[in-house]
Parts: C-alpha cells; structure tokens; sequence
C-alpha cells in the first residue's frame, strides 16, 4: 500500500513574551529582528500530531516553513523531533506577506510536493492571532478543512490519493473545540487540519537525532531534486561513519524561491497583500498607586472590607 504523505506547516515567529518598544517598524511589519525567535508553539503541537500518525501508520512527514533563511531553525527542531524532510521557502519576494500572500506560497509548495493525504499546522501563530492561514490554505488546496482540533480520534490510511486515485480515498475523524464544548467530525483524506494546544504534550528534541543531524545546512536548489523526496532514495540523507562506527547524516534542506514555486509574483509578498496597517500607537502600561498592606490580620482584614465595598469581592 502507498505510504501516507503527511505536511506539516510550521513558522518561525517572534517571541511574544519578551516584546519591547521596537517590536513593530514604521510601516506596521513586525521587525523581527529585534525580537528573538520561537517555534510557534501549535505548530509544535500539529507536528507532534503528525509524528504520532506517523508511529501507528507509517506516515511520512514533510514540514514545510516560509521565512528568512533564519527560519532554518524551526525545520532543524523538526528533524530532531522526528519529521522525515524539510523544505524552506526562502526569498525576499515572500517578505511582508500578510496571510492570503502567505496561503497561497504554502498551497504551491504542498502541490510541487504532489499533494498530501493529511496537511497539519497549529490553529494561529502568536505573532498575528489570525487563525487564517490554515483554511485559506486549505481552500486554495481545494482540500475540507476541520479547525481548532483538539484530538484525532481515528484515521483510516487511504489505498490512494489524489496521485493514486484508484484506491481508497481514506477518511480522518477528529474532535474539534467549539462554544460551549465540542463537536466531533469526518473528513475525507485529503483533508487539512488547525491542532490547538489541547491536543498534545509535544515531545523534546531526540538526542540521537540531533548527534544525527548535527552538520545540517540548507543548500540552494535551483532544480527541484525529486529524489530527495522518495523515501527509497539514497539520496535522501547523506551520511559518514564517524569514529565509532555510527552513522552521521548531513541532511539537506531543501530551498524554493517564487520561480521554484511557479508562482505569480503580484501574488506575493506586500505587492500580493491586500491588508494594511492603518496605525500603530504604542501602549505603555503606567503603574497606578500602589499601597502597601500590613502583614497581620487587622491589616489584611482591612483590606478585603475595603474591596468588598467596592464591590470587587463578593
């Protein structure tokens, strides 16, 4: 049987936690370069979806990130964690991309790799909130869509898929956060799924696999390198015996620019975003008064009969 094809979207964002006064520019981009840079914490969880798929089925996993050559990091994390290739859309065309700029580099480069019987990305990045990438790009994959999943609850490996259309088609049933509870639904595969933190722990990076990928470097490709995509391929990995007699990959990660895509340059970037930042003003959070309280019981006494009159306790 055809192995199942899992894609992983995942982003390299600024660090929310340490935001400082520089954190926006002028023109209301963030500047990333004045904030360190995190693996977006649900996408952790939809990889960690995607690897444990990958244990029970036999999957392989291909996690895709557009970003500067920075962003190399987050395809490494991926690697270390367990994720099969990597491939980095890289190019200064893609720069200042707002989310339907960005859904539509990510649907061309799921579709150069020739589709996917299951594409996974977390339900929103941290550094815009938006939660839109995920079914934007799920709707120009023309692929059904189920968001804000919080478990799989079962998933039937399909005999084909849109490469194989003779088999079966495969279904996945997962359960998904909605108002006031959940709601449980089956998709068939292909299908692209938005994983929230309730789904999973993500596991920590391999020490093995980082002894094994420790010499990693990304190697521009003009020409897409098919190969490096097959998992019977040698060439997949490219490997030394190290003193002790263990194996040492260097694997690659594989680098696509708009004209790799065959992408439609007015699609991308900030010339293919239609959102504009209208204004940026900067809140600056003042301490009001402060006053300190006794640490003894006709102190503290005093102080909850103060806020019960204000009504603040009940």
């Amino acid at each position: 049987m055809p192995q199942l094809r899992i894609v992983v979207l995942v982003k390299q964002v600024p660090d929310t936690a340490n935001v400082t006064g520089e954190a926006m520019k002028e023109d209301g981009t963030i500047n990333r370069a004045a904030l360190p840079a995190v693996f977006n914490p649900e996408d952790l969880n939809a990889l960690e979806e995607a690897l444990t798929l990958k244990e029970r089925h036999g999957a392989r996993v291909t996690v895709i990130t557009m970003g500067p050559p920075a962003a190399v990091q987050v395809l490494r994390e991926s690697l270390y964690r367990g994720a099969d290739e990597v491939v980095l859309l890289t190019d200064k065309a893609f720069a200042g991309a707002d989310t339907l700029a960005t859904s539509y580099a990510l649907s061309l480069a799921v579709r150069k790799l020739g589709g996917a019987d299951l594409v996974l990305c977390g339900r929103q990045a941290i550094d815009g909130d938006t939660a839109q990438v995920g079914p934007q790009t799920a709707e120009k994959l023309g692929y059904p869509q189920i968001t804000c999943v919080s478990r799989i609850d079962a998933l039937v490996a399909p005999e084909g898929s849109e490469a194989r259309p003779d088999g079966e088609a495969g279904s996945v049933t997962a359960t998904r956060s909605i108002e006031g509870g959940f709601e449980t639904l089956t998709s068939p595969l292909p299908c692209l799924l938005t994983v929230t933190a309730e789904a999973n722990d993500p596991r920590p990076p391999s020490v093995k696999l980082v002894m094994t990928y420790k010499g990693i470097a990304a190697e521009a490709m003009p020409e897409y390198d098919d190969s490096y995509l097959d998992p019977e391929s040698d060439a997949a990995e490219v490997c030394m015996i190290d003193r002790d007699g263990r194996p040492v990959c260097r694997a690659r990660v594989v680098q696509w620019d708009h004209e790799a895509l065959g992408a439609d340059r007015d699609a991308l970037g900030l010339r293919g975003s239609p959102t504009r930042v209208k204004q940026i003003e900067s809140v600056v959070l003042a301490q009001s008064e402060a006053r300190m309280v006794e640490p003894t019981e006709a102190g503290v006494g005093a102080l909850v009969h103060e806020l019960i009159e204000e009504h603040i306790l009940g």
